[in-house]
């Protein structure tokens, strides 16, 4: 059966846990590759590193000092499928867990 594909959706998603990216990414995959969504694809993101560095003692010793990172990390998913769909009820359908921000964008 060829279907016809002629909308296209990017769903960008991030979080600093990447299980939890890995497993709403599979979740968004599963709840559609059970409907007439024509291609999937999953694009992994480079991952953005923050470094805090903050002096541990407030008076003296400079040369003390502690480094945190925050690591947030992205995917995107490219959703091509037909425009009688209803790919946004489907997608809001996912319930994503807290901790996993996600954007959707036309094209």
């Amino acid at each position: 059966m060829e279907m016809k594909t002629d909308a296209k959706i990017r769903v960008r998603l991030e979080s600093f846990n990447h299980e939890l990216l890995n497993s709403s990414c599979q979740k968004i995959v599963n709840i559609l590759q059970n409907t007439l969504s024509n291609s999937i694809g999953v694009i992994t993101l480079p991952t953005r590193k923050r470094i805090y560095c903050v002096l541990r003692s407030p008076h003296v010793d400079k040369d003390s000092r502690e480094h945190f990172e925050i690591r947030t990390h992205k995917r995107i998913l490219e959703i091509y499928y037909n425009s009688e769909v209803p790919i946004f009820d489907l997608l809001s359908e996912a319930d994503l867990p807290p901790g996993v921000f996600y954007r959707i964008c036309l094209s």
